[in-house]
């Protein structure tokens, strides 16, 4: 029998999207389990998307999330799992950019490192609008860029520690590729990251949050 839906009902609204997404990410996680490249390093990248992915169907499953952070956290994901695939010094992408501009370097974790600020600032955003009386303004904006700056900065820490406690051994998870100044260039690559979304994203983000919560209420 032919579902009848209620008048008024946006048949958009019907489609699952967050489980779409979430079956994307599973999908790529088992892709990228396939024989990567090293194991060491897939398992020191993974933790983000392993966690990641079971908390967000978590939270989601309690707390509608915007449908544009989940297309965001999607394609965050997405870049991770590639990379830990490969490592980053050996994704195709960034080999095949390097032959083209001839650049000393993959330069593939630089666009991971501005996923790192441009996805977790529409993140810290939506968290914000969401649970405290913060306004859409620029004081909102700059709150999130910091908060991404910050997350990033933490990230570098991380890192840090793994070079001192495996030595040699973490190269690939670093991704360092000889640059001195690779975490100042992964930092500078988050602020930016984080600024273009505040720039680009947060009108159509503050426009998701308030028809959210339309539809909640």
């Amino acid at each position: 029998m032919r579902r009848v839906l209620p008048p008024g009902t946006n048949v958009r609204s019907t489609i699952p999207i967050g489980g779409i997404l979430a079956g994307i990410v599973a999908a790529s996680i088992v892709w990228s389990a396939w024989s990567p490249q090293d194991w060491m390093t897939w398992w020191m990248e993974m933790p983000w998307v392993l966690v990641g992915l079971p908390l967000t169907i978590v939270v989601s499953s309690r707390h509608q999330i915007t449908r544009l952070l989940l297309v965001l956290l999607t394609v965050h994901a997405l870049v991770l799992v590639i990379g830990a695939h490969y490592t980053y010094e050996l994704v195709p992408l960034g080999e095949w950019v390097q032959q083209l501009t001839g650049s000393a370097r993959n330069n593939y974790d630089r666009l991971g490192h501005v996923m790192q600020g441009f996805v977790p600032a529409i993140l810290a955003r939506e968290l914000l609008r969401r649970m405290t009386p913060l306004e859409p303004g620029r004081g909102l904006a700059l709150l999130c860029i910091a908060s991404a700056v910050a997350f990033s900065a933490c990230f570098e820490l991380i890192e840090w520690g793994a070079s001192i406690s495996l030595g040699h051994g973490a190269d690939s998870y670093l991704g360092s590729q000889g640059d001195r100044w690779d975490a100042q260039w992964d930092m500078l690559c988050a602020l930016a990251g984080a600024t273009a979304s505040m720039i680009l994203l947060s009108s159509a983000h503050e426009r998701a949050i308030v028809a959210l919560r339309r539809s909640i209420n």
